[in-house]
């Protein structure tokens, strides 16, 4: 254990001492406080293969020419589809609620009463959906489709080259560590408190 070490293990020993003499009465002569040094670190560059050497088959493609002729894309066509329905929104007054007595707790002049209260009768208004034309079932004929196609011809055949392709490498930061961090004990002057 190194001398600086021994001072602070000491140091923090009286420290300890120091509080239990304080909380049963007794006056601090010296506090410390932990103190921790962070870690020191640095940068280092370094290059880094990327990518190794290696070749490159360089394409070119073929070209092709065009020949336009007409042709039946789609054929005639016979399809059934459903029309819907035909509805129409009636709105009806309905009563929802009959009225009559109830029994109420009421408060009335500071004393608490049971009163029969009268309540009308409630209408609503509902919406009913009326079918004005049923669904059906209709026949549709869609007619063929012609259209101009262009058609390709090859003028000139696929061709290829191979290049080298030289190493590539590039350049990254690591961060080392310089230094480990340490912890010890600083001494604290606190006014009223800790003073020598």
């Amino acid at each position: 254990m190194s001398g600086k070490t021994a001072c602070f293990a000491i140091a923090g020993l009286t420290m300890l001492g120091t509080i239990s003499q304080t909380a049963a009465g007794g006056r601090a002569v010296e506090c410390y406080e932990p103190v921790r040094t962070p870690d020191v670190y640095d940068t280092v560059y370094e290059d880094v293969l990327v990518s190794p050497p290696g070749q490159q088959v360089d394409y070119v493609p073929a070209i092709y020419g065009t020949r336009e002729r007409v042709v039946m894309t789609v054929p005639a066509q016979v399809t059934y589809e459903v029309v819907p329905a035909v509805t129409r929104i009636v709105y009806h007054t309905v009563r929802v609620d009959g009225g009559g007595y109830s029994w109420e707790w009421r408060v009335i002049h500071g004393r608490k009463v049971l009163c029969k209260i009268w309540h009308k009768a409630r209408y609503e208004r509902v919406a009913e959906t009326v079918v004005i034309q049923p669904e059906r079932t209709r026949r549709v004929v869609t007619p063929a489709q012609y259209d101009s196609i262009a058609e390709e011809v090859l003028v000139q055949p696929e061709q290829r080259r191979v290049i080298d392709v030289p190493a590539s490498y590039q350049t990254v930061a690591r961060r080392v560590l310089l230094r480990e961090g340490s912890s010890g004990w600083r001494r604290v002057h606190i006014p009223r408190h800790c003073q020598d």
